[in-house]
């Protein structure tokens, strides 16, 4: 089934056939072929059928990649709980601890361009089960591990597992659905995604508490048996053929690079910019990440084809996550230290305070991003980021006491639903500015620069903020008052930023419609005998 670019967002052919770039019947003109990114694939075609109502297959298949992902983020919030009790069982003091959870975020940082590209080699399917059924594996492992070096290390191959998961389940959503269904789908992986988040910590206090610590990781086996059992019976096979190959020194040096660069930012708070410790892995990493932007552009066969972003949308999503996520990691780790330290809430009280972020979260992204799929994505991308910062700046009310119906919450509803506007239609627009055999690595790049983003703007606005203090914490004194409300202005402007960007760089794609959809028009470059046989 041939398509042709219309500009009109109106699915009537009547509208079509007023406003789009078709040309008419009898006219015998000619344009140049459509360009790649706008011509139909084989799962789009095999879709048209059903478009508009989601099939029990795409229904399974996002339940799929939504609780395949939903375990590696719940893995990956539960742990810092139990860290106490896993020192009082295992020992290892203070440094152990930290490495437990250190362990996961490093070798899933580093790792995740590596997953990403294996995903668009060997199907996005048979990836994302590899990856879940080792994670199960290895979260067994974690249960059982009878020393602190052991689980250091089964927690470090979870979080090669890890790398696997995240971007190939946003790839089988990209496979199973059409471009005008991604956005909600991505909605709904989103906000589910936002609950696995704050389920971890608060489940993960009650079994820490009630049973063991080791629960918390054997309790990943029924769930990732749950998630291998929906592969199998849902998600569709690949019918990609791929040729390309592993890309094994670009692989090398993408591991160099992101490790040195997420190890440095992770072990920063502890030993600080001027550590040896920090600058040499720090110099490393960007050396080895110069060398494989070097290697990958004269690469036949590259892990990154460096030409994504020469695309608008996939590089200016990726500045806008770049820009945004710095600000709204840094609110959420500086907000909960302000709220204890100089407020006197206890932990569980300034954890809890976030919640109704992920709550609006749910409500509200699937419908984002449908909404986005209908009237384009410029404008969430634009005004969600400017909503948000202004939820943010009426933190700026909040001092020594803190009331949280009147100072606090207020904030935090503004705050997520400019979020909610923006998360799920910047994922998609970036996934779909790419194709679909490049939507592994897409969505790799995007969540690795998400990562970075998050471990910047916690060190090095955390810096900028720390010099506003007095001493070296929060106390309740008006000094610290004051370097919150610093904060909170860095926050607002690096999220304020990021929509700035969107509103002025993020381009509504042009629909692909179909040629019968449009009963006055003919399809661009196809010559009319064709088209006849097409109607």
């Amino acid at each position: 089934m041939r398509r042709h670019t219309c500009r009109s967002r109106l699915p009537s052919s009547a509208s079509c056939r007023a406003i789009c770039s078709c040309i008419p019947r009898g006219s015998g003109s000619t344009r140049r072929a459509l360009p790649r990114a706008v011509r139909p694939s084989t799962h789009e075609v095999a879709r048209g059928a059903r478009a508009g109502s989601l099939s029990r297959h795409q229904r399974l298949t996002l339940l799929a990649a939504i609780l395949g992902s939903g375990v590696a983020t719940i893995d990956g919030s539960i742990v810092g709980v139990a860290l106490p009790a896993i020192e009082r069982d295992l020992g290892g003091g203070l440094s152990a601890q930290q490495w437990v959870s250190n362990a996961y975020l490093l070798a899933l940082g580093s790792l995740i361009l590596i997953g990403g590209s294996l995903g668009d080699i060997y199907g996005e399917r048979r990836v994302f089960a590899f990856g879940v059924a080792a994670f199960g594996i290895l979260s067994l492992l974690c249960a059982l591990a009878p020393t602190m070096g052991a689980l250091i290390a089964a927690r470090a191959l979870q979080g090669a597992a890890g790398a696997l998961v995240t971007p190939s389940s946003l790839a089988i959503i990209v496979a199973a659905f059409s471009p005008s269904e991604r956005g909600a789908a991505v909605g709904s992986w989103t906000a589910w995604g936002g609950i696995a988040a704050i389920v971890g910590p608060l489940a993960g206090g009650s079994i820490v508490d009630g049973i063991s610590w080791r629960w918390i990781f054997a309790l990943n086996v029924p769930l990732v048996l749950a998630t291998l059992a929906l592969i199998l019976a849902a998600v569709p096979r690949s019918t990609r053929a791929s040729s390309r190959r592993v890309d094994l020194p670009g692989a090398g040096l993408c591991v160099a690079g992101l490790g040195g660069f997420v190890f440095a930012l992770i072990e920063e708070p502890r030993h600080g910019w001027g550590s040896a410790t920090i600058v040499v892995p720090l110099a490393g990493g960007v050396a080895a990440f110069a060398a494989f932007i070097g290697y990958e552009r004269l690469a036949l066969e590259p892990m990154l084809r460096l030409d994504l972003f020469a695309r608008r949308n996939f590089s200016v999503g990726n500045v806008e996550t770049l820009s945004m996520y710095a600000g709204v990691a840094f609110l959420f780790f500086f907000l909960v230290i302000y709220l204890q330290q100089v407020a006197g809430y206890d932990a569980l009280k300034s954890g809890l305070t976030t919640v109704p972020v992920t709550l609006v979260m749910f409500a509200l992204s699937r419908r984002s991003g449908a909404l986005a799929d209908r009237l384009g994505p410029r404008l969430f991308m634009g005004l969600g980021p400017v909503i948000a910062a202004a939820g943010i700046l009426l933190l700026a009310r909040v001092g020594m006491h803190v009331s949280y119906l009147t100072g606090l919450l207020p904030a935090l509803l503004v705050f997520a639903v400019g979020l909610s506007l923006t998360v799920a239609p910047l994922t998609a627009t970036v996934l779909a500015d790419a194709d679909e055999e490049d939507a592994g690595i897409a969505s790799a790049v995007n969540n690795a620069v998400a990562r970075v983003a998050g471990l910047v703007g916690v060190s090095v606005v955390g810096v900028v903020v720390a010099g506003t203090l007095v001493g070296d914490t929060f106390a309740a004194n008006p000094e610290s008052v004051r370097a919150f409300h610093h904060a909170i202005f860095i926050c607002a402007a690096l999220v304020a930023a990021g929509g700035i960007v969107g509103a002025i760089g993020i381009a509504n794609p042009r629909r692909a419609v179909e040629a019968r959809s449009c009963p006055g028009g003919q399809l661009v470059g196809v010559p009319q005998p064709a088209l006849a046989k097409e109607v």
